[in-house]
């Protein structure tokens, strides 16, 4: 007995773009790489929409052919990564040097990376699976081990489905999946809460007190002693109170004066920051925060590629 499909709709394929660019941005680093192979994905699938058979869910298909996309993308290109993956510590005082766009990673909006209808514990993966320590670790696999430890940790498909979808055989899935863990695990990432406690959000509002009255000596008090700042598209990161203080005070104090705009990012606390009383787009700043003090912080300088994906404006007029 044959079984008839119910046509898939254009409408239809929509309803998975965001769990769909969560998967991309994982696989590629990029919020900009991970929408353009949304868009392929999509494409590819309009197209083959005839050769759909139900056997697995429209998800799950469109999650197999997202990988493939992502996995062909990353054959031409290089690894995202962040400063400190890169160079040792730098000094206030040395030469900025700026990197192109596509050499870092780049935060993601959570409104276009996680979907609304996944479950608490699916969610709770979700969220885990984008802060960006995770995925600066995924950068250091090869694409197809990233694509096999994403697939099974974070959609929970099992290596014979894994296997299917990438044209392997379940061996070298099981091999894959024990290298990636290995080298995750020597990444010693540090675990950040997936959702603030009322400390944790005391800390946030009093980071921004601080900031926003340049109160520089208040705002080391909220950081790890170890805590870390980078600033892409330069190559440089500090690390440390006395560092980060002298950054602030020294070559950083045309922040003065600065307003932040909350949204989220990778699961994080982050903020449109506008220098001038709010006249010039200046950083999109992501906190990364571990017990009760944050361990990092990324001033992430691209607006004009960024702000527009946040859906924060490029300049404040109130």
């Amino acid at each position: 007995m044959t079984t008839t499909l119910a046509p898939v709709s254009h409408d239809t394929l929509e309803l998975h773009r965001t769990a769909l660019t969560g998967h991309c941005y994982r696989m590629l680093g990029s919020a900009v790489d991970a929408d353009d192979a949304v868009q392929e994905t999509m494409f590819r699938a309009w197209k083959a929409l005839d050769r759909f058979d139900g056997r697995s869910s429209l998800r799950t298909w469109l999650y197999r052919i997202a990988t493939n996309v992502c996995l062909d993308a990353l054959a031409t290109r290089s690894r995202r990564v962040v400063a400190m993956d890169e160079r040792p510590v730098g000094s206030i005082d040395e030469e900025l040097v700026a990197l192109p766009r596509t050499h870092w990673l780049e935060p993601v909006p959570d409104a276009r990376a996680l979907p609304s209808d996944s479950d608490p514990a699916q969610d709770l993966v979700m969220r885990e699976s984008i802060r960006l320590a995770f995925v600066a670790a995924l950068q250091h696999l090869p694409p197809r081990q990233r694509a096999a430890l994403l697939l099974t940790q974070v959609l929970g498909w099992s290596a014979a489905e894994v296997a299917e979808g990438l044209e392997m055989t379940v061996p070298a899935v099981n091999s894959a999946l024990q290298r990636a863990r290995a080298t995750l695990a020597s990444r010693n990432i540090r675990e950040t809460p997936v959702a603030l406690d009322e400390r944790q959000q005391a800390l946030v509002a009093r980071y921004v007190d601080a900031f926003e009255r340049y109160d520089v000596a208040t705002l080391t008090t909220l950081l790890h002693e170890d805590a870390s700042m980078s600033m892409p598209p330069f190559n440089l990161w500090l690390q440390g109170h006395a560092s980060i203080a002298g950054w602030l005070t020294g070559r950083g104090c045309g922040c003065r004066g600065s307003r932040l705009v909350p949204t989220s990012a990778n699961g994080s606390p982050a903020f449109a920051q506008y220098r001038n009383g709010g006249a010039d787009p200046w950083s999109l700043i992501v906190l990364e925060i571990v017990g009760d003090r944050i361990a990092h912080m990324h001033y992430f300088l691209d607006t004009e590629t960024l702000f527009p994906r946040f859906g924060v404006p490029m300049r404040l007029t109130d």
